[in-house]
């Protein structure tokens, strides 16, 4: 049942790791007459049995390839070849539940959530990046949950409004929560995105800065603090809501956020980033097996791996593997305090004589990022051990993808990529090096 249920959330999916200094630093050209020749080689090496970089494992994760304006699937980033797959979570399902997290947070504290008694819920929001799908999902269930979502050409409007301290915002509306007989006004106060001035978005320091000066403006009127991840959430919270004792809820269930639930963090949302590390290098490992490509996922492998269908499914038409996510509040944040603990069914160690080592290529959009560096990356580097996979992990800046393909000098001399791009456009930046 959750299975269908996830099925038919899919068609919106997006699409949130410190890591070693990349050892290959050398700059690929991508001109037409140089992809040309190199294609040339490559197949030929292909025929004397050397696998050609086209025809190799690539894993998109994290970061869908797809339109940041639209959000319409690249379909030809995500079918680049035979074994080409996307890792992420389900962002609709996950946003429907942060939103439901915080409606039912005001219902259950209705007697003193509206602290300066004027019959509005004032909420503000740290949006993390205005262009990814991951964000835009948050943003519209959030919106959706509270009754202050707008409809626009492309579905709920996603847009920052700035400042709305008096309602009249045509981006969002004043929405109505009745609990116990009284009807409560729920007001979007002001949002922004979360950018920083060297261009990296989803930045905790910007949603530091953020909420220092809207509290300065908007003071009691802020009775709950809203933020798209738990990097910046935390920020915020650590700046001023905690000790002001506002609730805040983020996304992500980094450890220091779920630990924070004690001291008065309203919730966050676990987007079983143990499933996704998982699937990242499984698909990798059975693609370079030869096996069934769900083996260890749907079937169990020969050492008892195997996933249930109430933690991921997988979406055929977009070729993309989606983590169910689950809500963590003050009643079961306990069950989740260490975010880096590996997905216990399906962390048997592999048999290195039947699946030897293998070399893989993975980035990083951004080293900074509280999710993927305290979180992604170290279960990443704990699956590697256990699906005897070499992986070079490379950080990028968070601002351009040259930072990072740069550092693709040389993709022979690894036998599958796994790739998370910094804008969701730019699939091509990759695929060109790998096609040459």
């Amino acid at each position: 049942m959750k299975k269908a249920l996830a099925l038919s959330m899919a068609a919106a999916m997006a699409l949130s790791l410190a890591a070693c200094t990349s050892t290959s630093s050398s700059t690929a050209a991508s001109d037409s007459s140089a992809a040309g020749t190199s294609e040339a080689a490559s197949t030929a090496s292909t025929e004397g049995g050397t696998v050609a970089n086209k025809d190799k494992p690539l894993i998109w994760f994290n970061r869908q390839p797809s339109n940041s304006t639209t959000g319409a699937l690249d379909m030809e980033a995500l079918s680049f070849n035979d074994n080409t797959y996307y890792v992420g979570f389900d962002a609709n399902q996950g946003a429907e539940l942060q939103g439901k997290m915080i409606a039912d947070y005001i219902a259950a504290h209705a007697d003193t959530i509206d602290k300066n008694g004027d019959g509005v819920i004032g909420y503000v929001l740290a949006i993390g990046d205005i262009g990814h799908n991951d964000s835009i999902a948050r943003t519209r269930g959030v919106r959706s949950a509270l009754g202050t979502a707008v409809e626009g050409d492309n579905g709920i409007v996603s847009d920052p409004v700035g400042t709305n301290a008096d309602g009249s915002s045509t981006l969002v509306q004043d929405g109505t929560l009745e609990v116990n007989g009284k009807t409560f006004t729920v007001r979007e106060l002001a949002s922004q995105e979360m950018k920083n001035s060297a261009g990296a978005t989803w930045d905790a320091g910007t949603a530091s800065n953020a909420i220092s000066a809207w509290a300065s403006s908007l003071g009691d009127s802020i009775d709950i603090v809203v933020s798209n991840n738990d990097g910046m959430g935390m920020a915020m919270f650590n700046s001023w809501s905690q000790e002001a004792g506002v609730p805040t809820f983020g996304y992500d269930a980094n450890a220091d956020a779920v630990a924070a639930i004690a001291d008065g963090y309203g919730g966050t949302i676990s987007q079983h980033a143990d499933v996704q590390a998982y699937l990242t290098l499984r698909l990798i490992r059975n693609a370079l097996d030869g096996v069934d490509i769900n083996t260890g996922i749907s079937t169990a492998d020969d050492a008892g791996n195997v996933l249930s269908d109430d933690v991921y499914y997988y979406d055929e038409a977009s070729r993309s593997y989606y983590a169910l996510n689950v809500a963590v509040t003050a009643e079961n944040y306990t069950e989740f305090t260490d975010s880096t603990k590996t997905y216990e069914p399906v962390s048997a160690q592999l048999d290195a004589t039947a699946h030897p080592e293998k070399t893989v290529w993975l980035d990083i959009y951004n080293a900074a990022d509280n999710f993927l560096s305290a979180t992604y990356q170290p279960l990443l580097e704990k699956y590697d051990d256990l699906l005897n996979l070499k992986v070079d992990y490379i950080g990028g800046d968070g601002q351009t993808e040259a930072n990072i393909t740069n550092r693709l000098g040389n993709p022979s001399q690894y036998d599958a990529f796994a790739i998370n791009m910094v804008k969701t456009d730019n699939a091509a930046s990759y695929t060109a090096l790998l096609s040459q």
